[in-house]
């Protein structure tokens, strides 16, 4: 079966729930300030390194703080309707691919398990690093937290399943609210097909909405986090320039283990030889390192799958599967931030939260859509922060900051999309 036979059949069962490299118009085009807001950052920890200790900074300071303040609860108000609509629309679509036939189920199978395998990986490779080497000392920012506490691993599994889901969506217990909306999309997934479509209309209105909102807010990035960056070196010093250089380091090396897994992937389940699938995979490596985008890496990527043998009709197929709900860095680094933010914080992690962080991770991966890394970064690091107790600040500055990790990414995203494809292609000929 062709992909373009697949896909009018997942379009005839499913219809407006669908999204892939085809089908984005139910997400509103939203640009996103990065340079500003990178900008920001920079004049924030400058501006705050010269003014820090004395009059005029602390006169600085008593407006950048609040108004940090302000834009973090403005983005944390928009993060939970966002990722449990995020969650159901994915989740239905994942399984409507399920249903396309054999070589569908065989490709999910390879995101589902690859999936899992990021998010352990997160929640180990990242606390080892930061044993290794620790963020660098001295970073504090004073003023109202979060409250943090330490559950044992009972109250982690006591965790997962809310007794009242609305009382645990106003406290921000954004684990057992993910649980429920994941068991609701499966419920939903079984019903009719008209309850099936006015569900997934809801939830997408919900999501374009959402989206809307959280692009106002990300419009004021700039000035959000010039509050936070010059509140941050502040009160820290030169410390927290450090801090941001280590934690691109570290993050982008967590992502780095999947771009180098890709390889034997493609030598041991795809068959091919690591020099081959290197000098082939290279195009759309280029192409995903200039443009930071796995949607405009499509062309190369089929085209080095041409190259390396695999047939038109597993190529057509996975790739924009893959490209759809496949993103094998996403759990890891996200994970790996939030380890990082509970650093910055000051926040001990205890292994039932690391637990929950990886939990969550990975059931909202399958929840994330092609956006701006921006809006993508706070959609899915935002409810790991929730579920590990870690408080949002840190996600706040790291935001600006996300485009050089970014790059990593997609480059890692991009080979093992390519290599996976060449896995289920040499299922197929057996």
């Amino acid at each position: 079966m062709s992909r373009r036979a697949v896909r009018l059949a997942l379009l005839t069962e499913w219809g407006p729930c669908m999204t892939t490299a085809e089908s984005t118009t139910r997400i509103p085009e939203i640009r996103v300030p990065g340079l500003l807001t990178l900008a920001g950052l920079i004049a924030g920890l400058v501006l705050g390194l010269l003014l820090g200790g004395n009059a005029a900074g602390d006169a600085v300071l008593s407006v950048a703080t609040p108004v940090g303040s302000l834009w973090l609860k403005a983005l944390k108000m928009t993060i939970l309707p966002l990722v449990c609509a995020l969650l159901f629309t994915g989740i239905i679509e994942t399984a409507a691919a399920a249903r396309a036939g054999a070589m569908a189920r065989r490709t999910l199978g390879w995101i589902a398990g690859l999936l899992a395998v990021s998010a352990i990986a997160g929640g180990t490779v990242m606390p080892l690093l930061l044993q290794l080497s620790p963020a660098p000392a001295g970073i504090a920012v004073e003023g109202p937290s979060e409250p943090t506490v330490l559950p044992g691993l009972g109250d982690f599994f006591a965790s997962l399943v809310p007794d009242n889901v609305i009382a645990a969506a106003s406290e921000s217990a954004m684990l057992p609210v993910i649980v429920f909306t994941a068991l609701f999309a499966l419920a939903a997934s079984r019903l009719g097909e008209a309850q099936r479509r006015h569900l997934a209309l809801f939830f997408e209105a919900i999501m374009g909405a959402m989206l809307v909102i959280i692009g106002w807010v990300l419009w004021l990035a700039p000035i959000g986090v010039f509050g936070l960056g010059f509140t941050l070196t502040a009160q820290s010093g030169a410390a927290a320039i450090g801090a941001l250089a280590h934690y691109i380091l570290l993050v982008s090396s967590v992502g780095a283990l999947f771009l180098l897994g890709a390889y034997p992937v493609a030598m041991f389940a795809g068959r091919l030889s690591p020099a081959r699938f290197a000098r082939e995979v290279l195009p759309a490596q280029v192409v995903a390192l200039s443009t930071q985008s796995s949607l405009a890496s499509v062309p190369p990527m089929l085209a080095s799958a041409t190259r390396l043998g695999v047939s038109a009709t597993t190529a057509e197929f996975v790739l924009p599967l893959a490209v759809t709900l496949f993103r094998v860095t996403s759990p890891a680094m996200n994970v790996a931030v939030v380890v990082y933010a509970a650093a910055l914080a000051g926040t001990d992690l205890s292994p039932a939260m690391i637990a929950s962080g990886v939990l969550v991770a990975y059931i909202t991966t399958f929840g994330t859509v092609s956006l701006p890394g921006t809006i993508s970064f706070i959609a899915s690091t935002g409810p790991i922060a929730a579920a590990m107790g870690v408080p949002l600040w840190p996600l706040g500055v790291l935001v600006a900051v996300e485009m050089l990790p970014d790059i990593m990414r997609t480059v890692g995203n991009v080979t093992m999309d390519v290599a996976v494809t060449a896995a289920v292609d040499a299922g197929e000929r057996d």
